[in-house]
Order: C-alpha cells, then sequence, then structure tokens
C-alpha cells in the first residue's frame, strides 16, 4: 500500500510539472506580467550623470523624493560622472529593462553628445525609451563685468569685431557651458578662444574675476551672480522671460531669435523596458510636477515645469530628435574646424 501510494504521488508530481510547463509554454509572459502589475516592489535608482549638488542633480532629487510617495518605493539617487554625462548613460543603457533603473538624462547626454563624439557608445532614441519632459532649464548669455558691450547686439559687434580675441569660458567638452556657446558661435560667425575648466562653479569665478570674457550657462547656475551684479547677462535663450530673472530680457527681444537653449531634464530607461512601468513611472512624474512644494522649489531654480502635453514619452522622443538635429548642425562643423 505504502509503495502505491509512492508510485502515485510521484505520477501526479510528474502531471503537475508537466502543466505548469505546457502553462508558461503557451503563456510565455504569465510570469513578466504579474511583476509588471506589482511594479514596483524594491528600491529603484535613479542614476544622474554629474556631480552631487549640481543643477541636474538637484533637479533630481526633488523629483526623485515626490516619485518615491507616489510610487511606494524609495528612489535612490547614484551620481555616476565622467565624460560629460555619457558614462552614466552607458550605465543605464546596460542595466536590465525592468524600470529599477532610471536615468536623469539631459539636453547634453541625450541630445548634444551625439554631435560631440563619432563613436558614442550609445544611440539615445534605439537605446532608450522615454518617460517624460522633467524641466526646462533656460541658458542665459553672459560676460565679464567690465567687458565693454552693455546689450547683446553690443556684444555681438564685439564678438565679430574682436573675433578670436575674446575668450569663452565652458564647463568641459560635452557640458551645457559648451554646447550652448557653440550654437552662439556659429549663428555669429566667430571663433574665440576657449578655456575649459573642471565645472561650472571654477567657470564661473574665472568670469567673476575677470580672466575670461564670456559664457553660457543654465539658469540654476547663475542666478546668484545675476542677481549680486558680479557679471553682465545679456539674454535668455527661450521666448518667455524667465520668472526668477525679470529683468534680463529673452534673445528674441535682443535681437538674435536664432539663440534658443534650454538645459531640459527627463527621465529614460532602457530599451525594452515595459510599457505599464513606463506608464507607472510617467504618471508618478506627471504627479511630481503638478504638486505644489516640487514646483516651488523648480521654479525658484529658475525651471521652467513643462505643461502635461509635454511631459508625455512621445512628447520627449519628437524633442529628443529635434535636439539631435539641432545641436549636430551648431556642434559638427566648429569641431570640424578647431
Amino acid at each position: 500500500m505504502r509503495r502505491y501510494m509512492s508510485g502515485r504521488r510521484a505520477r501526479l508530481w510528474r502531471g503537475l510539472c508537466l502543466a505548469a510547463t505546457l502553462t508558461f509554454a503557451v503563456h510565455p509572459g504569465v510570469g513578466s506580467a504579474a511583476a509588471e502589475a506589482s511594479y514596483p516592489v524594491k528600491s529603484i535608482t535613479m542614476i544622474v550623470p554629474f556631480a552631487a549638488g549640481g543643477p541636474t542633480d538637484v533637479v533630481a532629487r526633488i523629483v526623485a523624493d515626490s516619485m518615491s510617495v507616489t510610487l511606494g518605493q524609495p528612489i535612490i539617487i547614484e551620481n555616476v560622472v565622467g565624460s560629460g554625462g555619457t558614462t552614466a548613460v552607458i550605465r543605464a543603457k546596460r542595466s536590465p529593462p525592468d524600470g529599477y533603473t532610471v536615468v536623469m538624462g539631459h539636453m547634453g547626454t541625450h541630445g548634444a553628445a551625439v554631435a560631440l563624439n563619432p563613436h558614442l557608445a550609445y544611440d539615445p532614441m534605439r537605446d532608450f525609451e522615454p518617460i517624460g519632459l522633467v524641466t526646462n532649464m533656460p541658458v542665459l548669455i553672459l560676460a565679464r563685468k567690465r567687458l565693454d558691450a552693455n546689450t547683446l547686439g553690443e556684444f555681438i559687434e564685439l564678438m565679430r569685431s574682436r573675433g578670436e580675441s575674446l575668450n569663452m569660458a565652458h564647463a568641459g567638452v560635452g557640458s551645457v557651458s559648451y554646447a550652448t556657446c557653440l550654437l552662439l558661435n556659429s549663428i555669429v560667425g566667430t571663433r574665440p578662444r576657449m578655456t575649459a575648466f573642471q565645472g561650472t562653479a571654477p567657470a564661473m569665478t574665472a568670469l567673476v574675476e575677470g580672466r575670461v570674457d564670456y559664457m553660457c550657462d543654465q539658469a540654476a547656475s547663475v542666478v546668484p551672480q545675476i542677481a549680486a551684479g558680479t557679471v553682465k547677462a545679456y539674454a535668455v535663450g527661450t521666448a518667455s522671460r524667465n520668472l526668477v530673472l525679470p529683468d534680463v530680457p529673452t534673445s528674441i527681444e535682443a535681437g538674435t531669435a536664432a539663440f534658443q537653449a534650454s538645459a531640459w531634464n527627463a527621465l529614460f530607461v532602457p530599451k525594452g523596458t515595459p510599457k505599464p512601468v513606463i506608464a507607472s513611472l510617467n504618471s508618478a512624474l506627471g504627479k511630481a510636477l503638478d504638486d505644489d512644494t516640487v514646483r516651488s522649489q523648480l521654479l525658484r531654480l529658475g525651471s521652467e515645469i513643462p505643461a502635461p502635453p509635454e511631459r508625455t514619452p512621445q512628447s520627449l522622443a519628437e524633442l529628443v530628435k529635434s535636439e539631435i538635429a539641432k545641436w549636430t548642425a551648431a556642434i559638427r562643423p566648429a569641431n570640424s574646424e578647431n
């Protein structure tokens, strides 16, 4: 009797295993669908391509804190620096496409980098799924306080007349300050001397001290200096004036409408991340950007918060495509001349 029961149980067990195997063979997505439905079940890593304390890092931490409440799981910020932000993006590309690794990309990593590096180890459009636009950070044209030009028109005339004698500061190849000033230079048709610094802070210090003539950078990095009057702000590269810097004219008002530059930040995940996971992350981002506390914090930085239609994955995909084209046109000719 005991041997009979043992054989019966063995046959039953083999039958159950076979049934389970057939179930997953016919419905291979059963396990993944269940995982997607319960997402997230653990902490999420948000890779930030720049050092702690910088504009992108500050924006990431503000948004991540709010998103973590909505998602019910902590979002851990991981700062990965190097190569103008591309080191971090490569790391994100190689992560599992499960929604537990997101990257805070920006104008440089998912736009200008394509033109700056012909051998870039990732394709912003093919290797990533867009989640949504987080902020638009206006870029300003700045000069040392004692430079002999008080308006953008006067400064452009100075650029054209003095050409290579002017010294342009930037925070390294691939930085916002580098790419956006190349755009300005291409519009004006001039080739100044370029001085690289290890970050925005030392570049700004050199500008304040008068050791360089001009630079371009995002609002979050320059508001204190403009408010203190230690540098000249000629224009902001957006269609409307910035709420934090209402006295600075737009590039359109200043007569150089072609200079439109924004150091936007946006969230991406590796290609192949399930659509329900993308939808969850996009929803959490939207709730964060609609939160009064988050909005107040971002606006104080000089950020412009995108409207709901601008936050969709589709809208972000279109932005990346247009930014790659824009920066390629501005950067590649300048790089080939140097």
